[in-house]
């Protein structure tokens, strides 16, 4: 099916399910205007447009079709207007810019929902950033009225933010006061690791509903500029030209166009060209296959542009985020999913040296950032992630690093069969292209960031690893034999389906970024287990709770016990 045909919610016998795939002919909530190297996205909210009915997403509010719709847009910017320097995030509604996340929706939603809501608008906003760091598209906050919450953690994912002087105007996070949860998520993380917000000064401000007017507002550094009404749009285009000056992007002016995906979706799961998801749901597994190429791919930069979305890699990584994006939302209890790779490892390896030759070409360079956020995006998902190397697996190069995401990998030894037997491959593309959210490689936080470890795997690149070398080089979990593989890959599978998913989630969260923190691993470690335990806490989502009363004018009954 055309995935673009599917309303953003729609019924597969008695199941709702959640499409990700729209575009600017169906936004509601967004406009997208593009002027030379300048884009222009403007939040005019439909008030009637929310993804679920209950609720109206009142004061420039969002919900998850909001954030799909700003997904899809800033993907446009990347893919199909290259030529873009600077966007301006702005507000078409009078004194208001963006209020948040609708507190109605997230009252009348599952904890699933708000979670999952969540983690999508955190990853959202650290698509802005990457964009900014790796390919040059910076972005600009204007901002014209009220801000808060999450509306102001989409200002903070900006690389500027300026404001408007006219005293009424004001940035905060009212989570704490008015909600009873964790302000703002990456709001709050933002707030200090990003601007450097004082902790006494962000205390105030995460504590202070009202908000923040522009002079202090600047002089806490919670923005970064700000003039009277009269002088403001000079403001804007100084801050244009600026940002203009630091970016290094240099695509023409008119990229590819992003076509629809095509997509099966049946019972029996997710089915692309690239990717085939299965979905064991009595078992609570899906079983994830991603294809090597059939054939060599596109290598000349005109033969990239002119294949358009149909060049593999570019297919594979919309496919691949796709595809976690509907598991994650459409398959809450499918808690463990299993990674295969199928094909011939040297088309992967070839593919591989196409991406690193032509790194600086804008598609190529679009194409890399869409697969690092995609992997980033398999990293903070709350499964199991299990890799399994059998026979017919081609995990080489870009398709070991689905391996290297995984809590473990399993790889079958064929000891009287070393003709036969499944090898892994490195290539250039473990060694940087694909940074985690930890600001080091997959391979460099599996080995602790070990120099000598790294040196030494650096040396085996194009070497096809057997199963004993890539267990003696720590590069796989455990390597069953051909007699015990069935039975102890079946094993593990159903002991992992019988744990707490609660508790797999929380453990798999703090084992997968080891050592040092980084701003976007705190955001993703509160997802995963602060805001969890908030959602589901009485002092908010309870009867009586911040969340479930706001706006009916009654006042919050807390459980005053501190734990």
């Amino acid at each position: 099916m055309n995935a673009m045909t599917e309303p953003l919610l729609f019924k597969q016998g008695d199941r709702e399910l959640v499409s990700f795939a729209t575009d600017p002919s169906r936004y509601r909530h967004w406009t997208l205007a593009v002027e030379g190297d300048v884009a222009r996205l403007k939040l005019d909210i439909d008030e009637e447009g929310g993804i679920k009915p209950g609720y109206k997403l009142k004061l420039n509010s969002y919900d998850l079709g909001v954030d799909i719709e700003l997904h899809d847009a800033v993907n446009r910017i990347r893919f199909e207007h290259p030529g873009v320097k600077v966007v301006v995030f702005e507000s078409a509604k009078d004194r208001i810019w963006c209020s948040g996340a609708n507190i109605y929706m997230l009252g009348l939603s599952t904890h699933a929902w708000k979670v999952n809501f969540c983690k999508f608008t955190n990853e959202t906003r650290n698509g802005l950033e990457d964009s900014s760091e790796h390919e040059g598209l910076k972005s600009l906050a204007a901002v014209t009225g009220a801000c808060a919450g999450g509306g102001y953690e989409l200002a903070l994912a900006c690389d500027r933010i300026v404001m408007v002087d006219d005293r009424s105007s004001t940035v905060s996070l009212p989570e704490v006061p008015l909600l009873g949860v964790l302000p703002g998520t990456g709001g709050l993380t933002r707030v200090t690791d990003k601007r450097k917000v004082r902790r006494d000064l962000a205390d105030i401000f995460c504590t202070t509903s009202e908000g923040v007017r522009a002079d202090r507002a600047r002089d806490w550094k919670l923005i970064d500029a700000h003039a009277k009404p009269q002088q403001f749009p000079q403001l804007v285009d100084h801050e244009i030209a600026a940002l203009r000056a630091k970016s290094n992007r240099s695509g023409p002016a008119k990229g590819i166009t992003l076509t629809p995906l095509q997509v099966k979706i049946d019972e029996q799961g997710y089915h692309y060209a690239t990717v085939d998801a299965q979905v064991d749901r009595d078992k609570r597994i899906a079983t994830i296959t991603v294809h090597a190429p059939a054939k060599s791919i596109e290598s000349t930069p005109e033969a990239i542009e002119q294949a358009g979305t149909a060049w593999w890699p570019l297919q594979f990584a919309r496919e691949l985020d796709d595809a976690i994006l509907n598991l994650r939302t459409n398959e809450l209890e499918v808690g463990t999913w299993v990674l295969k790779t199928r094909g011939d490892h040297n088309k992967v390896m070839l593919a591989d040296e196409v991406l690193e030759k032509h790194k600086s070409h804008w598609l190529v360079r679009e194409t890399t950032g869409l697969l690092r956020r995609a992997l980033a995006r398999l990293d903070v998902t709350s499964r199991s992630l299990i890799a399994l190397v059998d026979e017919g697996s081609c995990f080489a190069g870009t398709f070991y690093e689905l391996a290297l995401a995984c809590d473990r990998i399993y790889m079958l030894d064929l000891p009287d069969s070393p003709d036969a037997a499944p090898s892994l491959q490195l290539s250039e593309a473990n060694f940087g292209r694909y940074p985690a959210v930890n600001g080091l490689t997959r391979l460099q936080t599996r080995f602790y960031d070990d120099a000598k470890a790294i040196e030494q795997l650096h040396g085996l690149q194009d070497s096809a690893l057997r199963a004993d070398q890539a267990l003696e080089l720590g590069l796989v979990t455990l390597t069953p034999d051909d007699l015990d593989w069935d039975e102890e890959i079946r094993i593990m599978l159903e002991e992992r389906a019988s744990l707490s998913p609660d508790a797999l989630t929380g453990m798999e969260a703090s084992l997968r970024f080891p050592g040092k923190e980084t701003m976007l691993t705190r955001v993703f470690g509160r997802l995963s287990a602060w805001q969890n335990w908030i959602f589901i806490r009485p002092n908010a989502v309870g009867e009586e709770g911040a969340l479930k009363l706001f706006g009916t004018g009654k006042k919050a009954r807390f459980d005053w016990k501190r734990i």
